[in-house]
């Protein structure tokens, strides 16, 4: 097996750089350092997506998130943009407000998951799977179900459906995307997809922050 100088990258403070060892890629990958490597990977995107979630402003700027948006909504707020542009703002306003009521439900089903990763996983990685997308389908169901009655809860607190509603009626279109009857939107609708850009969004997050230290972190995994 060829050997390869390994910078095991474990993450103190800002990611200083302390272990250095000489392994094969193979071996790497089944010690339980090369785990450890993956998972400070993960748990570091997850502080800074909860860090950009938690802070309204950094989540109304993030791309990340801004990409997560699902068609659906993204199709709501080009008509409203025409007709309302005030009522997008506020839309986004009140999903940000919304991500910072789920942090302390969503971090703890992710770092659950994280904790919980193996070897298996790891060969996974090594073959060419992204360490988020393993996280996503190991929590991506959970975490949609878990925020959407809190995202739900927030949205009827502001009223967000029926301003919606007050803006787009007699636009039938709009409302069956939401799952609404007759030109009404739902508020449902509207918190399942808020919860899905929510999660999709984190991810985006978490899977950037891989992406950026890649070389640094998972380069002994051969990735």
């Amino acid at each position: 097996m060829k050997k390869y100088i390994i910078t095991a990258a474990l993450l103190i403070g800002t990611g200083t750089l302390v272990v250095t060892t000489v392994q094969s890629c193979q071996t790497m990958a089944t010690t339980d350092l090369g785990l450890s490597i993956i998972k400070k990977v993960l748990l570091n995107g997850i502080d800074k997506g909860m860090g950009i979630y938690s802070n309204k402003e950094a989540f109304l700027q993030n791309n990340m998130v801004d990409k997560a948006l699902p068609k659906e909504l993204r199709d709501i707020n080009s008509t409203l943009e025409k007709i309302a542009p005030s009522l997008v703002a506020k839309e986004r306003d009140f999903i940000a407000q919304a991500a910072a009521y789920t942090v302390n439900l969503s971090k703890p089903i992710l770092q659950d998951a994280v904790n919980s990763l193996n070897a298996q996983d790891v060969t996974r990685i090594i073959q060419g799977t992204t360490a988020t997308q393993i996280l996503k389908e190991k929590t991506s169901q959970q975490l949609v179900a878990a925020i959407a009655p809190k995202v739900d809860e927030k949205l009827n607190e502001y009223g967000i459906a029926k301003t919606i509603n007050t803006a787009l009626s007699g636009n039938n279109l709009l409302g069956s995307l939401l799952g609404g009857s007759n030109s009404n939107v739902n508020t449902g609708g509207l918190s399942k997809l808020a919860s899905e850009q929510l999660v999709n969004g984190l991810f985006n997050i978490i899977e950037d922050y891989e992406h950026q230290n890649s070389k640094a972190l998972l380069g002994p995994l051969g990735k």
